[in-house]
Protein backbone atom coordinates (compact mmCIF):
# COMPACT_ATOMS: atom_id res chain seq x y z
CA UNK A 1 0.00 0.00 0.00
CA UNK A 2 1.37 3.47 -0.76
CA UNK A 3 1.54 6.07 1.63
CA UNK A 4 1.74 9.25 1.60
CA UNK A 5 2.71 12.14 4.22
CA UNK A 6 2.67 15.71 4.88
CA UNK A 7 6.79 16.65 4.08
CA UNK A 8 6.77 17.61 7.23
CA UNK A 9 5.86 15.21 9.04
CA UNK A 10 8.24 12.85 7.37
CA UNK A 11 11.69 11.42 8.88
CA UNK A 12 14.36 13.11 6.84
CA UNK A 13 15.28 9.81 5.13
CA UNK A 14 13.88 7.64 2.05
CA UNK A 15 11.47 5.96 4.28
CA UNK A 16 9.64 4.66 0.68
CA UNK A 17 6.55 7.24 2.01
CA UNK A 18 5.38 9.61 -0.77
CA UNK A 19 6.17 13.13 0.28
CA UNK A 20 3.47 15.91 -0.27
CA UNK A 21 4.92 19.46 -0.42
CA UNK A 22 3.66 22.54 0.85
CA UNK A 23 3.84 26.40 -1.08
CA UNK A 24 6.46 26.91 0.69
CA UNK A 25 8.87 24.04 -0.43
CA UNK A 26 7.84 24.57 -4.26
CA UNK A 27 9.21 27.79 -3.54
CA UNK A 28 12.65 26.26 -2.26
CA UNK A 29 12.31 24.28 -4.86
CA UNK A 30 11.97 26.51 -7.59
CA UNK A 31 15.28 28.44 -5.99
CA UNK A 32 17.52 25.15 -5.89
CA UNK A 33 16.22 24.08 -10.01
CA UNK A 34 16.58 28.05 -11.11
CA UNK A 35 19.88 27.97 -10.16
CA UNK A 36 20.86 24.50 -11.56
CA UNK A 37 19.14 25.81 -14.96
CA UNK A 38 21.90 28.98 -14.60
CA UNK A 39 24.49 26.73 -14.55
CA UNK A 40 23.17 24.46 -17.34
CA UNK A 41 22.84 27.38 -19.37
CA UNK A 42 26.06 28.72 -18.30
CA UNK A 43 28.08 25.44 -20.31
CA UNK A 44 26.34 26.54 -23.44
CA UNK A 45 29.44 28.69 -24.05
CA UNK A 46 31.73 25.94 -22.63
CA UNK A 47 31.06 22.92 -24.17
CA UNK A 48 33.10 23.04 -27.66
CA UNK A 49 35.56 20.72 -28.94
CA UNK A 50 39.07 20.24 -27.06
CA UNK A 51 37.70 21.40 -23.73
CA UNK A 52 37.98 18.64 -21.28
CA UNK A 53 35.15 16.92 -18.72
CA UNK A 54 37.32 17.99 -16.11
CA UNK A 55 37.34 21.68 -16.87
CA UNK A 56 33.13 21.57 -17.30
CA UNK A 57 33.82 20.31 -13.48
CA UNK A 58 35.57 23.14 -12.65
CA UNK A 59 33.22 25.39 -14.20
CA UNK A 60 30.14 24.11 -12.29
CA UNK A 61 32.18 24.32 -8.90
CA UNK A 62 33.41 28.19 -9.37
CA UNK A 63 29.29 28.66 -10.86
CA UNK A 64 28.17 27.02 -7.09
CA UNK A 65 30.58 29.01 -4.82
CA UNK A 66 29.54 32.40 -6.58
CA UNK A 67 26.28 31.80 -6.11
CA UNK A 68 26.35 30.43 -2.16
CA UNK A 69 25.24 26.68 -3.43
CA UNK A 70 27.00 23.64 -3.33
CA UNK A 71 27.09 20.51 -5.91
CA UNK A 72 24.96 17.54 -4.46
CA UNK A 73 27.10 14.70 -6.23
CA UNK A 74 30.42 15.80 -5.23
CA UNK A 75 31.04 12.92 -2.53
CA UNK A 76 27.74 11.84 -2.29
CA UNK A 77 28.17 7.94 -1.35
CA UNK A 78 31.69 8.44 -3.25
CA UNK A 79 31.57 9.56 -5.85
CA UNK A 80 34.53 12.07 -6.79
CA UNK A 81 33.01 15.01 -8.86
CA UNK A 82 30.78 17.65 -8.83
CA UNK A 83 28.59 17.04 -12.32
CA UNK A 84 28.16 13.58 -14.35
CA UNK A 85 29.77 14.33 -17.70
CA UNK A 86 28.03 11.13 -19.90
CA UNK A 87 29.65 10.81 -24.01
CA UNK A 88 28.59 9.44 -26.68
CA UNK A 89 28.01 5.49 -25.33
CA UNK A 90 27.77 6.22 -22.04
CA UNK A 91 24.45 6.02 -20.39
CA UNK A 92 24.89 8.12 -17.57
CA UNK A 93 27.19 8.76 -14.21
CA UNK A 94 30.01 9.41 -16.13
CA UNK A 95 32.80 10.88 -14.10
CA UNK A 96 34.92 14.14 -15.48
CA UNK A 97 38.63 13.38 -16.70
CA UNK A 98 41.33 15.25 -18.48
CA UNK A 99 40.09 13.78 -22.27
CA UNK A 100 39.02 16.19 -24.08
CA UNK A 101 35.96 15.82 -25.91
CA UNK A 102 35.89 15.74 -29.68
CA UNK A 103 34.05 16.92 -32.60
CA UNK A 104 31.01 15.17 -33.48
CA UNK A 105 30.46 14.11 -29.40
CA UNK A 106 27.08 14.56 -27.86
CA UNK A 107 27.61 14.72 -23.88
CA UNK A 108 24.89 14.97 -21.19
CA UNK A 109 25.74 17.54 -18.30
CA UNK A 110 23.69 16.10 -14.78
CA UNK A 111 24.07 18.98 -12.50
CA UNK A 112 22.20 18.99 -9.14
CA UNK A 113 22.67 22.39 -7.37
CA UNK A 114 21.39 22.53 -3.02
CA UNK A 115 20.21 25.44 -2.11
CA UNK A 116 19.16 25.88 1.71
CA UNK A 117 18.88 22.42 1.47
CA UNK A 118 16.64 21.76 -1.25
CA UNK A 119 17.95 19.68 -4.41
CA UNK A 120 17.86 21.33 -7.61
CA UNK A 121 18.24 18.20 -10.48
CA UNK A 122 18.23 18.77 -13.87
CA UNK A 123 20.12 17.30 -16.94
CA UNK A 124 21.02 18.41 -21.10
CA UNK A 125 21.99 17.22 -23.97
CA UNK A 126 24.85 19.47 -25.77
CA UNK A 127 26.58 18.40 -28.82
CA UNK A 128 30.36 19.00 -29.50
CA UNK A 129 30.92 20.94 -32.35
CA UNK A 130 28.65 19.32 -35.52
CA UNK A 131 26.98 16.09 -35.32
CA UNK A 132 25.92 13.24 -36.98
CA UNK A 133 22.07 13.06 -37.93
CA UNK A 134 21.64 9.63 -35.85
CA UNK A 135 23.01 11.72 -32.98
CA UNK A 136 20.76 14.63 -33.43
CA UNK A 137 17.98 12.35 -34.10
CA UNK A 138 18.62 10.62 -30.41
CA UNK A 139 18.72 13.65 -28.60
CA UNK A 140 15.07 14.99 -30.33
CA UNK A 141 13.53 11.49 -30.08
CA UNK A 142 15.11 11.41 -25.88
CA UNK A 143 13.74 15.39 -25.10
CA UNK A 144 10.74 14.54 -26.74
CA UNK A 145 10.18 11.46 -24.34
CA UNK A 146 10.75 13.99 -21.72
CA UNK A 147 8.11 16.55 -22.47
CA UNK A 148 5.51 13.68 -23.56
CA UNK A 149 5.94 12.29 -19.74
CA UNK A 150 6.00 15.39 -18.93
CA UNK A 151 2.69 15.93 -20.39
CA UNK A 152 1.04 13.06 -19.01
CA UNK A 153 1.64 14.03 -15.00
CA UNK A 154 -1.37 15.40 -13.44
CA UNK A 155 -3.31 14.75 -10.16
CA UNK A 156 -5.14 11.38 -9.86
CA UNK A 157 -2.97 10.18 -13.00
CA UNK A 158 -0.66 6.93 -12.06
CA UNK A 159 3.45 6.76 -12.38
CA UNK A 160 2.94 4.09 -15.05
CA UNK A 161 0.92 7.18 -17.75
CA UNK A 162 4.56 8.76 -17.97
CA UNK A 163 6.65 5.81 -18.32
CA UNK A 164 3.76 4.55 -20.94
CA UNK A 165 4.08 7.57 -22.77
CA UNK A 166 8.07 7.66 -22.74
CA UNK A 167 7.99 4.03 -23.78
CA UNK A 168 5.59 4.17 -26.63
CA UNK A 169 7.03 7.31 -28.13
CA UNK A 170 10.48 6.33 -28.32
CA UNK A 171 9.82 2.65 -29.39
CA UNK A 172 8.01 4.29 -32.36
CA UNK A 173 10.88 5.98 -33.05
CA UNK A 174 13.04 2.96 -33.46
CA UNK A 175 14.94 3.46 -29.72
CA UNK A 176 15.57 1.60 -26.88
CA UNK A 177 14.42 2.70 -23.26
CA UNK A 178 17.09 1.68 -19.97
CA UNK A 179 15.45 0.02 -17.50
CA UNK A 180 18.58 -0.06 -15.00
CA UNK A 181 17.87 3.71 -14.12
CA UNK A 182 14.79 5.97 -13.60
CA UNK A 183 13.24 9.44 -12.07
CA UNK A 184 12.75 9.87 -8.47
CA UNK A 185 11.57 11.65 -5.85
CA UNK A 186 13.38 14.96 -4.78
CA UNK A 187 13.56 17.73 -2.09
CA UNK A 188 15.52 18.45 1.18
CA UNK A 189 16.76 14.78 -0.21
CA UNK A 190 18.67 14.09 -3.32
CA UNK A 191 16.72 10.44 -3.62
CA UNK A 192 13.42 10.07 -2.20
CA UNK A 193 10.33 7.94 -2.78
CA UNK A 194 8.67 7.11 -5.52
CA UNK A 195 10.94 6.08 -8.12
CA UNK A 196 9.67 6.92 -11.78
CA UNK A 197 10.09 4.08 -14.52
CA UNK A 198 10.78 5.79 -18.00
CA UNK A 199 8.40 2.73 -19.55
CA UNK A 200 5.26 0.86 -17.93
CA UNK A 201 1.64 1.00 -18.44
CA UNK A 202 -1.03 3.56 -18.45
CA UNK A 203 -2.96 3.50 -15.25
CA UNK A 204 -0.69 1.24 -13.35
CA UNK A 205 1.64 2.59 -10.78
CA UNK A 206 1.34 5.19 -7.70
CA UNK A 207 -1.24 7.54 -7.81
CA UNK A 208 0.19 11.17 -8.72
CA UNK A 209 -1.30 13.80 -6.23
CA UNK A 210 -0.99 17.38 -6.10
CA UNK A 211 2.69 18.35 -3.66
CA UNK A 212 4.21 15.20 -4.88
CA UNK A 213 7.70 16.30 -6.32
CA UNK A 214 10.01 14.24 -8.73
CA UNK A 215 12.42 13.77 -11.61
CA UNK A 216 11.72 12.44 -15.28
CA UNK A 217 14.74 12.03 -16.78
CA UNK A 218 14.82 9.11 -19.68
CA UNK A 219 18.02 7.52 -21.06
CA UNK A 220 17.23 6.57 -24.22
CA UNK A 221 19.77 4.15 -26.72
CA UNK A 222 19.69 4.17 -30.53
CA UNK A 223 20.20 0.67 -30.07
CA UNK A 224 19.30 -2.01 -27.74
CA UNK A 225 18.35 -1.30 -23.75
CA UNK A 226 20.83 -2.95 -21.84
CA UNK A 227 23.84 -1.41 -20.02
CA UNK A 228 27.15 -2.48 -17.73
CA UNK A 229 28.49 -0.75 -15.21
CA UNK A 230 32.41 -0.20 -15.66
CA UNK A 231 35.14 -0.67 -13.23
CA UNK A 232 34.90 2.42 -11.84
CA UNK A 233 31.76 1.72 -9.87
CA UNK A 234 29.65 4.22 -11.36
CA UNK A 235 30.45 5.00 -15.86
CA UNK A 236 27.24 3.22 -17.28
CA UNK A 237 27.48 2.61 -20.73
CA UNK A 238 25.52 0.74 -23.62
CA UNK A 239 26.61 -2.99 -24.04
CA UNK A 240 26.41 -2.88 -27.57
CA UNK A 241 28.33 0.26 -27.81
CA UNK A 242 25.07 2.41 -29.41
CA UNK A 243 24.76 6.03 -28.86
CA UNK A 244 22.76 7.11 -25.92
CA UNK A 245 20.84 10.24 -24.77
CA UNK A 246 19.04 11.46 -21.46
CA UNK A 247 17.00 14.69 -20.73
CA UNK A 248 15.88 15.32 -17.21
CA UNK A 249 13.80 17.84 -15.31
CA UNK A 250 12.23 18.37 -12.01
CA UNK A 251 9.17 19.25 -11.62
CA UNK A 252 5.46 19.26 -8.86
CA UNK A 253 2.63 17.66 -9.12
CA UNK A 254 -0.10 20.86 -9.19
CA UNK A 255 -3.97 20.53 -8.91
CA UNK A 256 -4.28 20.97 -12.59
CA UNK A 257 -1.26 19.20 -14.06
CA UNK A 258 2.52 20.33 -12.82
CA UNK A 259 4.99 22.93 -12.41
CA UNK A 260 8.50 21.95 -14.17
CA UNK A 261 11.46 24.06 -11.63
CA UNK A 262 13.93 23.63 -13.93
CA UNK A 263 13.39 25.26 -17.38
CA UNK A 264 16.13 26.92 -18.71
CA UNK A 265 15.59 30.62 -17.94
CA UNK A 266 17.39 31.73 -21.08
CA UNK A 267 15.17 29.11 -23.34
CA UNK A 268 18.34 27.24 -23.72
CA UNK A 269 16.57 23.46 -22.52
CA UNK A 270 18.41 22.27 -25.91
CA UNK A 271 21.08 23.91 -26.00
CA UNK A 272 22.47 23.93 -29.90
CA UNK A 273 20.44 21.28 -31.13
CA UNK A 274 17.20 21.58 -33.14
CA UNK A 275 14.90 19.36 -31.75
CA UNK A 276 11.44 19.35 -32.10
CA UNK A 277 8.81 21.37 -29.65
CA UNK A 278 6.14 19.37 -27.63
CA UNK A 279 3.24 21.32 -26.42
CA UNK A 280 0.99 21.54 -23.48
CA UNK A 281 3.99 19.84 -21.51
CA UNK A 282 3.21 21.95 -18.26
CA UNK A 283 1.31 24.84 -16.99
Amino acid sequence: MTTYLEAEANPSRNTGAIRLYDDAAFEGMRRACQATARCLDGLVDIVKPGVTTQEIDDFVVEFARQNDTVSATLNYRGYPKSVCTSINHVVCHGIPNDKPLKEGDIVNIDVTLVVDGWHGDSSRMYPVGRIKRAAERLCDVTYRSLMLGIAAVKPGGHIGDIGAAIQEYAESERCSVVRDFCGHGVGKLFHDAPNILHYGRRGEGVEMRPGMIFTIEPMINLGRPHVKILNDGWTAVTRDRSLSAQYEHTLGVTETGCEVFTFSPRGLDTPGLDVSPVAGAAE
